[in-house]
């Protein structure tokens, strides 16, 4: 039965991601097209990234008090309502930058309780032995999802941004259904009473524990700065001068890279060093980021992606690890939150900070500087979070 959860759980993820990359993509290059603007790119990622902010701690407060599967099921409703939206005011040509930046913030919104729900409802459903396999397996399939998402959803755009919009409408129902019919292991968690206290511990749990707050911050320093993705538009339309199914192709090659590492640690396991390994990683990041920024040719461009995205996969799965089974489970919820709320702001608002160094210093000499950023961030985490790079293993915490 634990089996036959795991599967339900990591194809609805799986197909969620699918929907959300193909939204991804077709949002970006229809914003591009109405407003021909690099900081219109850079809103987006504003947008998506304000609810996760204002609401990271309250779905991590949630995920430990309600049942995660039905706020998973929730969230995928809510990003297949936005989906129908986009899809019916484009089919009118009445959709706009303003609604985009509307339904960014809404779809911000499902991911800020699904993203927890979903990092701490896993435990549920495996051993914890074979927990950091199933990271690496789950992390390895959403990956897939990353890889088609974005290159269908280019391809999809030909017919118009409507069929996009339509086709991840459909992406976000089938895993409402599959969420629906998940059985955990522990489908519910005592409820500690709803104080400040209880309501900022999983803060208070990282700040205690040196080697998970270096992991996290470690990637929220090096992803803010060195993200490049909010800039690919510029760099497919401009720079390599090819189209939306070049655009597709640039968002699918990290995942092509992290994928198959995932894969080759789900078949051997975490290695040994993974502190050093973790801060190697950091730092091939870096590197693959500038060869891109500088990059004018489309395959280099593609082989740098990958190289970066199979560098960010291993550190993830190290830190993911790290953070799933060293954290109590009455607190995973909590803990996952704070995480999400890292990662996002990585991610969403590292794409409104590359949109406005683009504008205000040009698109490649943002993204060169982006990697050197990440390469400065790694060297300067070694010394302070000097235990984080001299981790050999993983410790497993029981329930």
């Amino acid at each position: 039965m634990q089996s036959q959860a795991f599967s339900r759980f990591w194809i609805a993820e799986t197909i969620s991601t699918l929907g959300n990359q193909m939204l991804t993509v077709a949002v970006a290059w229809q914003t591009y097209e109405l407003t021909d603007s690099a900081l219109s790119l850079g809103l987006i990622g504003l947008a998506q990234f304000a609810p996760v902010f204002a609401f990271a701690l309250i779905a991590g407060h949630a995920a430990d008090r309600y049942d995660r599967r039905r706020i998973a099921l929730i969230s995928q409703v809510l990003q297949c309502v936005v989906a129908v939206t986009f899809a019916l005011l484009s089919a009118t040509g009445a959709l706009n930058s303003h609604v985009i930046y509307a339904g960014a913030f809404l779809t911000g919104t499902a991911l800020a309780f699904q993203s927890p729900s979903l990092r701490s409802l896993l435990p549920d459903l495996v051993e914890r032995a074979e927990l950091a396999r199933c990271i690496a397996w789950s992390n390895a399939v959403r990956k897939v999802a990353v890889i088609a998402g974005p290159g269908l959803g280019g391809f999809v755009y030909a017919l118009g941004p409507a069929a996009v919009y339509g086709a991840c409408a459909v992406c976000f129902v089938a895993p409402a259904i599959l969420f629906a019919s998940l059985r955990a292991r522990q489908a519910t968690h005592a409820r500690a009473p709803a104080t400040l206290e209880t309501f900022f511990a999983g803060i208070g749990y990282i700040r205690n524990h040196r080697v998970v707050l270096g992991a996290i911050t470690l990637d929220l320093v090096a992803t803010l700065l060195g993200g490049a993705t909010a800039l690919l538009p510029i760099y497919a339309r401009d720079i390599l001068m090819t189209g939306p199914e070049g655009l597709g192709l640039l968002r699918a090659a990290p995942a092509a890279g992290g994928v198959v590492v995932s894969f080759v640690l789900f078949r051997v396991g975490l290695m040994r060093s993974i502190g050093r390994v973790m801060f190697l990683c950091v730092g091939i990041y870096g590197l693959g980021t500038i060869v891109f920024g500088v990059s004018q040719s489309f395959p280099l461009s593609l082989c740098a992606l990958v190289v970066l995205g199979a560098a960010d996969m291993i550190s993830v799965v190290i830190r993911q690890s790290l953070i799933q089974l060293e954290t109590p489970d009455a607190m995973r919820g909590r803990v996952s939150a704070v995480n999400s709320l890292c990662t996002s702001t990585s991610n969403q608002l590292g794409q409104f900070q590359s949109g406005v160094t683009a504008a205000l210093i040009g698109t490649v000499p943002a993204v060169v500087f982006g990697g050197f950023a990440a390469i400065m961030a790694a060297t300067l985490w070694i010394r302070w979070f000097r235990a984080l790079y001299e981790r050999d293993t993983i410790h497993v915490r029981s329930s």
